[in-house]
Formats: C-alpha cells, sequence, structure tokens
C-alpha cells in the first residue's frame, strides 16, 4: 500500500498514551501512522535485509518530514532498522 522511510520510537513514550487511547509499550509490535485505522495489522518489509514484521496500528504519526511508519523500538528490531530505512507495507 505505501513505501518510504520508517523510523522507530519510544525513549520517553513509554507508559504514555496513545492515540487510541492505550498505553504505548516499546516491546509490542506496534506501529503509529497517519491515515490508517487504529487496529490495522500491516506488514513492514526492510528493502535492505529482506526481513518483516506484522504490526498492528495503534497510534498517529509519524511526525518527521517523508517518513510513512514509525515502529516500536521492538518491531523495528525485529527487522533490524536501528535508524531509519526504507521500507514497503502491505496492508493485512
Amino acid at each position: 500500500i505505501q513505501s518510504g522511510p520508517a523510523s522507530w520510537y519510544g525513549p520517553g513514550f513509554q507508559g504514555r498514551k496513545t492515540a487510541s487511547g492505550e498505553t504505548f509499550n516499546t516491546n509490542d509490535m506496534t506501529a503509529a501512522h497517519r491515515t490508517l485505522p487504529f487496529g490495522t495489522k500491516v506488514k513492514v518489509v526492510n528493502k535492505k535485509t529482506g526481513k518483516s514484521v506484522v504490526v498492528r496500528i495503534n497510534d498517529r504519526g509519524p511526525y518527521a518530514h517523508g517518513r510513512v511508519i514509525d515502529l516500536s523500538k521492538a518491531s523495528a528490531q525485529a527487522i533490524g532498522i536501528s535508524g531509519v530505512a526504507s521500507v514497503s507495507l502491505a496492508q493485512l
């Protein structure tokens, strides 16, 4: 459905409320997207490594210019992202 740069977020957000109203846990397989409905499952593929992860949208963002998705730390680590990486998204 979309491709572009992805990053991760977590420091300073652990335990705070997400836009969906649930508590953010950086160890959950979740992500922030600007428009997809909360609860949507998305397969995120790191174009460099080929690794993929399925995340659930529970927050809004990313707010950094040009990024398509912000992953929780756990989901970013699962596909080898430590900063910003090019990804493709597929809605499940």
